[in-house]
């Protein structure tokens, strides 16, 4: 067996294809994560609840199962978010509300994720109910960044991507509403996809036919992102919205780089500010791609009632979800969700039924507009990596809980248009922090967006070998 710094730099792919060999095992793998989590988890802080208890009981029922039949991952550990259920696993939504709860059921991703040879081990962090683009709770406390522990891994999943850019797991699973899949992925240097509705089968709650919050998978690569999408997708009976695998795998797909014809691309989608760092950033990838050969034109759908369709639904859900003991919670709950929740109870009809009608416009308008575009290229945040000890961008110069989440428009505004989403590391800042970008796709498009990811991370040829956390 390869030693352990080896597996840990290996790609999810190649670890998939050893434990297929039977070179390794699925305990060989959890012994490498165990082993690299004592040694750089505490400084970072992306995976506080472990279980490798559970996770080993599980690797001793595949022993006797050949690799083959294990599922498509072979007992491949993937860490889940803590806004889903594990059975049997502390699970606190990032609340001190249910700082003690510990489910009997386990969430559908995770079960799904199980039936694929996955191996649960641990929960990453998440802030309270994913609420913001910044990883904090009152239970757990902040996740770091591992390219500069001074600063934020981006939020909600920043406990994922925090794992994967240190190197404590190989694919996470993540989630995402006003960017969490997308955020953290452009602060900490990986790949995430934010799926189209239905594809990936999350459990229906409250709102089973909600389509902003998506469940999604989180990698140090495109092809490791297609290939944990395989491990997540398919049909259940557990969801509202839910639909069969493609005929061709997504992996297949990444495998398959497809330079886009037609490309559009916009630094700001005309509602927000791009920091002058990002600007720079953006501008220099959107001219290694022009020098590739592709065609690019500096275009954009109108997403001008982008933050009506998104502000207030969301807020219809913070409210149904928390909405029934606010008065009991308010004091626990951390100001931002209050705000959300308050702001759903306070809505009338006519501002219900007018966001409403603004979400048909936003689709109408992203969906006409990919009709003549194989790919349309923004980025992934309009800020670099901020100081960890904010809770986000300007809440420490007098920006309002009420905008709390504004510098988050480049994304909200990318999810009120229900499109398939990947984004992937572009380049650096000038203090060497990772920036990227989101390549929005055709509706229920991801096969053809993953081959055109996979074209466009080989261009930017970013380095897929996690780093050690440092201080700068």
């Amino acid at each position: 067996m390869a030693d352990r710094q080896e597996l840990i730099d290996k790609s999810a792919c190649e670890m998939v294809e050893l434990l297929d060999a039977g070179e390794i095992s699925p305990d060989d793998a959890l012994d490498t994560l165990e082993a690299r989590i004592a040694q750089v988890d505490r400084q970072v802080n992306a995976l506080p609840t472990l279980c490798f208890e559970r996770a080993r009981d599980q690797t001793r029922r595949l022993r006797d199962i050949p690799p083959a039949d294990r599922g498509l991952l072979r007992g491949l550990p993937v860490p889940i978010k803590d806004l889903t259920n594990v059975a049997g696993v502390r699970t606190t939504f990032g609340s001190k509300l249910l700082e003690d709860n510990t489910p009997d059921i386990t969430g559908a991703v995770a079960q799904t994720l199980e039936n694929n040879g996955a191996v649960i081990y641990a929960k990453s962090n998440t802030p309270e109910f994913g609420t913001g683009g910044h990883t904090f709770n009152d239970v757990f406390g902040t996740t770091r960044n591992p390219h500069d522990l001074s600063k934020s891994a981006g939020g909600s999943s920043g406990g994922a991507a925090a794992a994967l850019a240190s190197g404590t797991a190989w694919l996470a699973h993540g989630s995402d509403m006003a960017g969490s899949l997308r955020t953290p992925a452009s602060f900490c240097g990986i790949a995430s996809l934010r799926p189209s509705p239905g594809l990936i089968a999350t459990d229906p709650g409250n709102f089973p036919f909600q389509f902003l919050g998506q469940e999604g998978p989180m990698a140090r690569s495109v092809e490791d992102v297609a290939l944990l999408t395989d491990a997540m997708c398919g049909l259940s009976h557990r969801a509202g919205l839910s639909k069969p695998a493609p005929a061709t795998s997504f992996l297949s797909a990444a495998r398959h780089p497809r330079m886009p014809q037609n490309v559009a691309f916009s630094p700001d989608l005309d509602l927000t500010q791009t920091s002058r760092e990002v600007r720079e950033a953006f501008d220099k990838a959107m001219k290694t791609l022009a020098g590739s050969g592709m065609d690019l034109e500096e275009t954009h759908p109108d997403l001008s009632d982008a933050e009506e369709a998104f502000t207030l639904q969301r807020a219809l859900i913070y409210a149904g979800n928390l909405g029934g003991d606010l008065e009991k919670t308010r004091n626990t709950l951390k100001p931002e969700v209050v705000w959300n929740v308050e702001k759903g109870l306070a809505a009338g009809g006519d501002e219900i039924r007018s966001a409403l009608m603004a979400q048909g416009r936003v689709f109408e308008s992203a969906a006409g507009f990919m009709q003549d575009h194989d790919v349309f290229v923004c980025p992934a945040t309009i800020v670099s990596p901020f100081p960890a000890e904010e809770r986000y961008p300007g809440s420490s110069s007098g920006v309002p809980i009420s905008d709390y989440y504004g510098w988050l428009k480049i994304v909200y505004a990318i999810t009120a248009t229900s499109l398939p989403v990947i984004t992937i590391p572009c380049g650096r800042t000038a203090d060497g922090l990772p920036l990227g970008i989101q390549l929005v796709g055709k509706p229920h498009g991801e096969q053809a967006l993953f081959s055109i990811a996979r074209y466009l991370e080989e261009i930017f040829g970013w380095d897929l070998v996690p780093v050690d956390p440092a201080r700068r």
